[in-house]
Order: C-alpha cells, then structure tokens, then sequence
C-alpha cells in the first residue's frame, strides 16, 4: 500500500466537544476522528463501558465511493458488506448477521435484533419507507421531506438489548446529485463508523442510480460520537499504519435500476452463507459490479472453510482490482493457518 501524509482538515471546538470533520475517504476521516478523540475526548461511563466523547459531531465525506478503509486494521470489506445484505434482505434474524459480525450476539433478544434496520428501512409500521422516498424524490425535485425513520418512539417505551444507533436518513436532490444525511444519536468511532458509512453510502448510490443521477456528498451527523476504552490500542495501531492512499475507491455501481441485480446478490448471499452448492451461472447475467460482490462473499466463505484454493480461484475471477489487497490477505492468512496447522500434525 501507498502511505501518504496530508493535512488533516477539520475544526473543532474542544471547550464543548463539538467538532466538524471533512474528508475525502473513509480513512481520511477516521484518522481525524479518532485524533481527536484520543487527544479531546470527554470520559464518561455509558452502559456499554467507558469511552471517550465528542458530542454534536458531523462528519463529510465528499467522495462517497471511497467508503472502504484500506489499512489493516479496519479494512472490513466483508463484514461490511454482509451486513448491507442484511439490510437489503429486510431481516433483523441474528442467525444471519452473526455469520458476519458475532458482537450481534450481545444485541439480541432471542433470535431477532430489535432494532435492526432492515426491516425498518423497508416496511416499517405499514408504511413503505423506502419506496415512499424515492417516489418523493421523483415527484418533487427540490424536496426536503425524503427521510427514513429508523430510530422509533416506542423505542423507549419497552426494554430491549438493541435500540437503533441511527434517528434519521434523509436525501436531497440538488444539482443532479443525491446528497444524504445521516443522524445519529450514538456512533462507536471504531467499530460502527466504518460499516455506518459503508452501508449508507452504498443505499445513497442504490437510491441515487434508481434515480438515474449521480451521487453528491454524504454527511453524517452524530450527538455521541465515541471510543471505547477498550479500543483504544486498536485506534493507536490503526493511526499507526499511516493514512493510506485515496486513489482505490470503489467503482461506480452501474446505471440502470439496480433491484434485480441487488435480488440477485441477496439470493447469492443466502445460498453461500448456508453453505449450499453455489451455482455460478446465478451471477452471470449480472454487471460485474455486483458479481463482484458476490465474489467477496464467496471468499468470505471459503476464508472461514480454510480453502485457499478456491480463495485463489475466486480472485482470479474478480473483475476490479480493488478488492485484490483484501482477498489476498484473506489468501495469506489461509496459508498461514493451514501451514501451522501441518506442522502441528
């Protein structure tokens, strides 16, 4: 990878702990982010253990595509990809999330996450959400009314383990693009924020290409933007490795309605996180975006299986090389483990 250093730009008004954080990529703002959070967080003791906050906080990124972290430390493609297709699949089960991301477990009420998003984003108290805001970003151009409510009243009203980190989505076309702001009531600097983005941003660009415009600039804004104590070595090792180069974003998701292929990816992902036979004629006659995308789940897959070989088969069928730093990590660590494994025998 390309280490590069730049000037990182934000402003921040430490007395309040108020701050704005402009970036490029997702990189370029988790490196200010947890900066400042290491050098101005407040401490405090929420439920989930001590951390250090910033209040009223927002976030821009102006390249929404670069929504990928590309170090070690926080480069979670997959994870962050599993957990858009749980969204996308409108479910809120844990078995299926937990494949992805275990911590899910901690959240859960049984075998469902209470306040997980997909079914919110979708259907939600009888009323289409999703379909409702893109008809009113057909029917009124300049409109201010295109938000998602993900955060609900009753909520509050009765006790569960996961109540929604995120209140609000709401899109604006301006200028031919489709500009997005998140709000958020709580975000984990370090572990939510990069699939926070990752998985809004990829809706932005859905919404946006069934829009047939171009995407805009994406913000986000948080009342407790936090890190955990716990994290705090991680957040170091991550500022550690340097801010990496901003010339690998993902590619432009293909113009043209996206649902077909998106059902496409939502049947593939199901077939290879239940380990069923994977026919590959079901990603043929979809763009190669979004084969690609099944790809990463496939090697997602064949990581946990151990199988290098079919890790290395995927690779060479991968139609960007944006992915390759990922997958070949994923190949090296196969390797690696499979070594250790014949030496103990």
């Amino acid at each position: 990878m390309v280490i590069q250093h730049r000037v990182m730009p934000y402003a921040s008004n430490n007395l309040t702990g108020e701050s704005y954080f402009s970036g490029a990529t997702l990189d370029d703002l988790m490196c200010d982010v947890l900066e400042e959070l290491l050098s101005h967080g407040e401490p405090t003791n929420p439920s989930q253990g001590p951390c250090k906050e910033l209040r009223g906080v927002l976030l821009e990124l102006t390249s929404p595509r670069s929504r990928i972290s590309r170090t070690e430390t926080r480069g979670k493609p997959f994870s962050c990809l599993g957990e858009l297709c749980w969204y996308l699949a409108q479910s809120n089960e844990l078995e299926f999330i937990r494949y992805y991301i275990k911590q899910y477990e901690d959240s859960a009420d049984g075998d469902v996450v209470k306040g997980g998003y997909g079914p919110r984003l979708f259907r939600w108290r009888q009323v289409e959400q999703l379909d409702n805001v893109i008809e009113t970003l057909r029917t009124k151009l300049d409109s201010r009314q295109a938000v998602i409510q993900l955060f609900d009243a009753s909520d509050l009203a009765e006790s569960h383990k996961s109540i929604p980190c995120t209140c609000t989505l709401q899109f604006m076309l301006r200028g031919g693009q489709l500009h997005m702001v998140t709000s958020m009531r709580s975000n984990d600097a370090y572990i939510g924020l990069p699939h926070d983005i990752f998985c809004f941003t990829m809706l932005l660009e859905i919404i946006a290409r069934t829009l047939s415009v171009d995407v805009g600039i994406y913000k986000h804004a948080v009342g407790s933007l936090h890190l955990y104590d716990r994290n705090i070595d991680g957040a170091k090792q991550f500022l550690g490795e340097g801010v990496q180069s901003t010339t690998s974003p993902m590619p432009r998701m293909p113009e043209g309605d996206p649902w077909p292929a998106i059902r496409v990816l939502i049947e593939a992902e199901k077939v290879i996180r239940t380990n069923q036979l994977f026919d590959n004629r079901l990603i043929e006659n979809i763009d190669p975006y979004w084969a690609d995308l099944a790809r990463l789940l496939q090697v997602y897959r064949f990581s946990k299986d151990n199988d290098c070989d079919q890790i290395a088969d995927v690779r060479g069928k991968m139609a960007s090389s944006t992915y390759e730093v990922f997958i070949d990590q994923r190949l090296s660590e196969c390797r690696k483990r499979l070594m250790e494994s014949h030496e103990k025998a």
